[in-house]
């Protein structure tokens, strides 16, 4: 009879470690999905600049610096590794802000902001950011479920043992990409 308990014991035991791997597997999935949503929603933004940059230097043309700096972050951006979570993080919070310049530099010119083509471009772009935004609370929320079952008990010796660790959220970690740029005329 003891023998019949222990048995029972060792199959519980074995059918509940197979059910957290899948558990983790399953999560881990939904973060490496979340991720692509994410990418895709940068690379539609990366596609969207160019056409915007040429719209803005129409009319524009004096103001070089914003354009440069819009330029020159899409092309960090599109220089980070795939995934590479922190710098691909902070590489958009930059495009973000030097975005947020150009935005401000196209208030000044009445003309630009009447353009159909610009204003179709702005309206792209929001749109994008809206689901980046959607995608990156997706992704975070995917992360922290991930995170919390790789560190909590008894999950984290089934992690450990086939390898799965924890995500990095997708964040801005400096205090000045998070601050509203400053434009003067």
């Amino acid at each position: 009879m003891a023998t019949w308990i222990v048995l029972g014991l060792i199959v519980l035991i074995g059918v509940y470690l197979v059910y957290l791997y899948n558990d983790l597997v399953r999560k881990w999935q939904m973060v490496r999905e979340g991720w692509s949503g994410i990418d895709v929603q940068l690379k539609r933004r990366s596609d969207l600049i160019p056409n915007l940059v040429e719209t803005v230097k129409g009319y524009a043309t004096h103001e070089r610096e914003a354009l440069d700096r819009v330029t020159e972050m899409r092309s960090r951006a599109a220089g980070v590794a795939r995934d590479d979570v922190a710098g691909r993080a902070q590489a958009e919070g930059m495009l973000s802000q030097a975005l947020g310049r150009l935005f401000a530099v196209a208030e000044a010119y009445p003309d630009l902001k009447a353009n159909d083509g610009f204003r179709d471009l702005q309206a792209a772009l929001d749109k994008t950011e809206d689901a980046l935004q959607m995608s990156r609370r997706y992704y975070n929320g995917a992360v922290r479920q991930l995170n919390t079952q790789v560190e909590s008990f008894p999950a984290n010796l089934v992690a450990e043992r086939f390898g799965f660790d924890v995500e990095p959220y997708f964040e801005i970690e400096d205090p000045a990409d998070r601050s509203v740029p400053q434009v003067s005329f």
